[in-house]
């Protein structure tokens, strides 16, 4: 009984590697296939522009998406997933129709403004997607519009707006959006806030209302959504924190798992580290980890062949933010975030 717990410790803690493995290439996959559509556009990025950017193969490409349609699709439901999660924190349900749509509105106008590569993937290029991207636009615009079409909460004109009001007033907006994101002008999205706020409200509130929101201070936001930290949050890798894309290698699960191994047990030897981590083949292991080495993720700190005692192997700093980022992209951890 005691053997077959342990055997399945150790499959259970050999599998979470890899676990975080899979999602560290999935997140590299999305963030790299973003940013080849905004530098190629859609209909020329390839599967192989996708890969090379990731360092990922195109089997392991294969065995996440089906195709390139559907990462390019994952990669922009990430983000209007991301955007999602910024909206929730604002407790937007809990506010008059106004005050929701004026917040939430600045929400969006200051993450564009925020992630300016994501804004223009998300507006511009997903026009020009396939027809999965075009129904998860329309969807998203339709969700917007239902928004805007509670206004009958607080409309004081006798006039009845039609249906389509909504509909309009969303395409207008997008179409202001879109327009300044494809002549990439200096000025921030957040500058004509007002004047569409005042467009909004003008079928439901009246003309003076209208002026009204065009004066009006704008929402405040917290620091980590208004960008005042002097951070960027997004997938797209606009931060520049992705510490393996300066790295000439691929991250594999024997990697991973070498990487976690020397981080958890410092010091440990060839021969140990190849054990802990599930690479039986001595000459396999001290190329790997002679790789590791010349990579700066790892260096040796025992006295090693020269005197013929056994190498001692630690994590450097670079090495250490590379572990920190496979744990980061557990599952577990993802859980515990949220």
């Amino acid at each position: 009984m005691m053997s077959v717990a342990v055997g399945r410790a150790r499959t259970q803690r050999r599998g979470a590697p890899r676990a975080r493995l899979v999602e560290i290439q999935r997140a590299r996959l999305l963030s790299a296939a973003l940013g080849a559509v905004d530098e190629l556009g859609y209909s020329r990025t390839t599967v192989a522009h996708v890969t090379s950017r990731a360092r990922v193969s195109r089997r392991t490409f294969y065995e996440l998406f089906a195709n390139r349609e559907e990462c390019l699709l994952a990669a922009l439901e990430s983000v209007v997933g991301q955007l999602r999660d910024e909206l929730r924190v604002l407790s937007l349900d809990a506010l008059p129709w106004r005050e929701r749509v004026r917040t939430g509105l600045w929400a969006i106008l200051s993450f564009f403004d925020r992630e300016p590569l994501l804004a223009r993937v998300c507006v511009v290029q997903a026009l020009r997607g396939g027809p999965r991207v075009l129904e998860s636009r329309e969807r998203v615009l339709a969700e917007l519009a239902g928004v805007i079409d509670a206004g009958y909460e607080e409309r004081a004109r006798v006039t009845e707006c039609p249906p389509l009001t909504a509909e309009g007033l969303v395409g207008a907006t997008f179409t202001v959006v879109y327009a300044r994101l494809l002549r990439a002008e200096k000025e921030p999205l957040t500058s004509v806030f007002g004047e569409l706020m005042g467009m909004i409200v003008l079928p439901y509130l009246g003309p003076a209302a209208a002026r009204r929101e065009q004066d009006r201070p704008a929402p405040v936001l917290s620091s980590a959504l208004d960008g005042t930290d002097g951070e960027s949050s997004g997938i797209g890798g606009t931060r520049g924190d992705d510490v393996l894309a300066g790295l000439p290698m691929r991250l594999t699960y024997r990697t991973a798992r070498v990487l976690e191994t020397i981080g958890e047990r410092s010091g440990v030897s060839n021969r140990q580290a190849g054990e802990l981590a599930g690479v039986t083949d001595q000459g396999q292991i001290s190329k790997l980890l002679a790789r590791l080495e010349r990579l700066g993720l790892i260096e040796n700190t025992g006295v090693g062949h020269a005197k013929g005692e056994r190498n001692a192997w630690t994590l450097t700093r670079t090495g250490t933010q590379v572990a920190q980022s496979i744990r980061a992209h557990s599952p577990a951890h993802e859980g515990a975030k949220s």
